[in-house]
């Protein structure tokens, strides 16, 4: 695997504590942090240490779980449920070595939640804590609202939980453990490099357990990040690590970055950690029929669902690209092996 550049540098780290009082002066961080860097942990935030640990322990219940179990409710198009080793990225053309559960609020998660005598209190557990983010977000989306001009409530009408059509995800991952004693294995990948589509994702991770490193927008020159210079991101205790999607890079007419990320493959027992990794992901999706456009009107107005949509079609192009580079990449290796042989 090629060797990674790394630099030493900081995330913006931002309190939401005294919220109401001190909104002006969280704006101005929030608004900074998108602008530079597209990435920032929060601290003060409401959501008690304990309370994300508890719901790491019923991540870890759910994928204790045999896999006939899980694969009752299956990964599907509307971006719930189960999948194990599926999920391609465009940037590597390799499955992710993971395991994953997405969890919505709505309609999408019918048949999608195991019966409650497979997981006694998890889906209860599960929602609960979903709110708890969709309210460290709701303060995120009235300051990102102030900070382009909008009135406060902006946001926060377009990602509407209670709605029928709520898109929001969290997602729970669980990352396979690898044998420090034994080289990994080319090609690879727990979470290769790709950016989020969202509004701003709020990342929960476990201390101890490493992996994440981030591109800065503002410094990304190649494709996916590769050969730019990458900064580890070392789970804190208590913090949310967020990070800004494509849909906010888009709805403020490219005045706030989204970035690209990844978690790193462990090389080298002497520096990565090679156990299983849980991390949990809540994704601000818009609601299908909200419209979406910047204050400078930069793009076409367009829905939640048809932003969503394109998307996924970006995503779906750009790995088909990526697949016939490496068929054409390996057929070109053959083809200079039999030249050498021959």
């Amino acid at each position: 695997m090629a060797e990674t550049k790394y630099s030493n540098r900081s995330i913006p780290k931002i309190s939401l504590h005294d919220f109401p009082s001190r909104i002006d002066a969280i704006t101005s961080e929030l608004t900074a942090a998108a602008e530079s860097d597209g990435f920032f942990a929060l601290t003060n935030h409401g959501i008690p240490e304990a309370e994300i640990e508890a719901q790491f322990a019923a991540a870890e219940r759910f994928f204790a779980l045999p896999d006939a179990v899980k694969a009752r409710v299956p990964f599907s198009h509307l971006n719930t449920g189960w999948e194990k080793a599926a999920q391609v990225r465009p940037s590597t053309g390799r499955a992710d070595q993971k395991e994953s559960y997405q969890m919505q609020y709505g309609a999408a998660m019918e048949g999608r939640w195991l019966p409650e005598d497979a997981l006694p209190g998890f889906r209860a557990q599960s929602l609960a804590f979903m709110r708890r983010a969709q309210d460290v977000s709701e303060k995120l989306m009235v300051c990102f609202a102030r900070g382009l001009g909008f009135d406060d409530e902006y946001f926060v009408r377009a990602h509407d939980v209670s709605r029928p059509n709520a898109q929001t995800v969290l997602r729970l991952l669980h990352y396979f453990e690898l044998d420090p004693e034994v080289p990994t294995p080319e090609g690879y990948y727990r979470a290769g490099p790709h950016a989020d589509w969202d509004l701003v994702t709020l990342l929960f991770q476990r201390p101890g357990q490493s992996g994440l490193e981030i591109c800065p927008g503002r410094e990304v020159f190649t494709e996916f990040g590769v050969g730019d210079t990458w900064t580890r991101v070392e789970p804190v205790a208590g913090e949310i690590v967020c990070n800004i999607g494509d849909l906010l890079m888009s709805w403020s007419d490219d005045r706030f970055k989204s970035t690209f990320h990844r978690v790193k493959t462990p090389t080298d027992p002497a520096v990565d950690y090679y156990g299983p990794r849980y991390s949990m992901a809540y994704f601000n999706q818009p609601n299908t029929d909200c419209e979406i456009q910047g204050p400078l009107k930069k793009y076409p107005m367009v829905t939640g669902s048809e932003f969503t949509k394109a998307a996924m079609k970006r995503n779906y192009d750009a790995l088909e690209a990526k697949k016939k580079a490496l068929i054409d990449d390996a057929g070109r290796q053959e083809g200079n092996l039999v030249a050498a042989s021959s």
